[in-house]
């Protein structure tokens, strides 16, 4: 049994990596620091940090909180980066 993520198949780091891209791009989009978009999603500036980078796991649930704080659907995390949706920032804790 894989204990650690340093144990996991490649293909699965390739895998945070894009996500963790994905959702560095759409929280940038919304001009969000690491530090409000972790207090509106419930995790550390830490996790974020490591999530974005591809090198945490992001439970189940943890997906849909970033996807509610971020305004988008889960599948967003997915999709090809270009396709960026347009989103106009609408809270507090926004890059000035």
């Amino acid at each position: 049994m894989l204990t650690r993520i340093s144990q996991t198949p490649p293909r699965w780091k390739k895998r945070r990596e894009q996500v963790g891209s994905r959702i560095r791009e759409l929280r940038i989009g919304q001009e969000l620091t690491q530090e409000a978009f972790g207090l509106e999603a419930g995790l550390s500036r830490v996790m974020i940090i490591g999530i974005e980078r591809g090198k945490k796991s992001i439970a189940y649930e943890r997906i849909w909180d970033i996807a509610d704080v971020l305004g988008v659907d889960v599948t967003d995390f997915f999709s090809d980066p270009s396709s960026t949706p347009s989103t106009e920032p609408h809270r507090r804790g926004r890059v000035k």
